[in-house]
């Protein structure tokens, strides 16, 4: 690699970290703070709110790098042809082909990165995210074992209990939930008990009633009952099986356990829609740079080139959600997949040898 492709590799490579900092930020920080409020709300610590936001890290950044990867190309690319860089190049013999094989090199690095992103570090941290929330789950539920205090223990749910017998019997229990906009449902009752299962916490309620207001008909009814049950799992959402769930199993576990656990198709499915995700980046950046380096002299700038490459991007995120969908209606059709990728390199390198060839014309001689 000469000194130019060095030249502008560690200028891409220094800008797409600026970029994917910043966007990883306001990615983090808009869902921190639903997330933070969910944790404090539900009396979790800070340190709880720090490893919930590590463990979403990965995934964040899977998300944002091609994102990054094309501001990068952008931003090198724009600075180059305003510092007459560019202009320099080609008056030097640099074609705008022999230009972009630093971009490719640099798109290539980018992908590796976000493929190991995908099909190990981001399944990995799916996955213990899950045994968190679990975890979570079950101090939540202990929560509701405090004695003369109303709890809300999720937006429509309250929750009070007088004492808690030396047996472990739960006295005068009351639980209002109104999360039905259609009706509001009252439970009483003299003795309950918080049981496990495998679904999650069962909140069993002996000898009580139960008001339901109907705001539709304004109607009120009342029903006894001798036992009640209530599914306090339910507040928080049961925790995903790994078992049932691709998301959980890294790339080398999927392909050991294709045909133990998932179906062939599912896991074939999985492994090139990951493999597609971490070569967007590359596809991403190659038509940042491409475009834009393809655009004439103007002194107003090359503001129109970017305006174009943003939109073939935009195009190529549409394409590659069509063949998502596509693949997932016919998973015998798994090569759809990569038609956005090989649609994006066709695209850029047409703008390319377009490119050259106005330089040819020009006089200029191909490096």
């Amino acid at each position: 690699m000469g000194r130019l492709d060095r030249y502008i590799l560690r200028q891409m490579l220094a800008t797409f970290g600026f970029f994917a900092l910043i966007l990883v930020l306001v990615y983090w920080i808009n869902r921190a703070v639903r997330l933070f409020d969910q944790l404090i709300s539900d009396g979790q610590s800070a340190l709880v709110f720090l490893e919930f936001t590590i463990m979403t890290l990965p995934a964040i950044i899977a998300t944002v790098s091609p994102i990054a990867a094309f501001a990068a190309a952008v931003y090198v690319t724009n600075r180059m042809a305003n510092d007459s860089e560019l202009a320099v190049f080609h008056a030097t013999g640099f074609s705008a082909r022999r230009l972009a094989r630093p971009v490719l090199v640099f798109g290539l690095i980018i992908s590796v990165l976000l493929m190991i992103l995908t099909h190990l570090v981001v399944p990995v941290s799916k996955e213990r995210l899950n045994i968190r929330q679990a975890e979570v789950a079950e101090n939540l539920t202990a929560r509701l074992l405090t004695e003369g205090q109303f709890l809300s223990p999720t937006d429509g749910v309250t929750f009070y209990l007088r004492a808690i017998s030396p047996e472990g019997e739960l006295l005068n229990v009351f639980l209002d939930d109104t999360r039905d906009p259609a009706q509001h449902l009252t439970y009483s009752a003299g003795r309950a008990f918080l049981v496990k299962s495998d679904t999650g916490p069962k909140l069993v309620m002996i000898d009580g009633l139960v008001q339901i207001s109907n705001d539709v008909t304004n109607q009120l009814s009342v029903t006894r009952f001798n036992d009640f049950v209530f599914d306090v799992g339910a507040l928080v959402g049961p925790p995903k099986e790994r078992a049932d769930n691709v998301d959980f199993w890294t790339s080398l576990e999927l392909i050991s356990a294709k045909s133990r656990v998932f179906e062939g198709a599912l896991v074939t499915f999985e492994l090139h829609n990951r493999t597609v995700a971490g070569l967007l980046a590359l596809v991403a950046g190659f038509i940042g740079f491409a475009v834009l380096v393809s655009a004439n002299f103007s002194r107003f700038g090359i503001w129109p080139q970017v305006f174009v490459a943003t939109i073939m991007l935009v195009l190529i995120k549409v394409i590659e959600s069509a063949a998502t969908d596509y693949v997932l209606e016919d998973m015998d059709q798994v090569w759809a997949l990569y038609v956005p990728i090989v649609i994006g390199l066709a695209l850029g390198a047409l703008f390319l040898l377009r490119k050259d060839r106005v330089w040819v014309r020009m006089g200029g001689v191909p490096a």
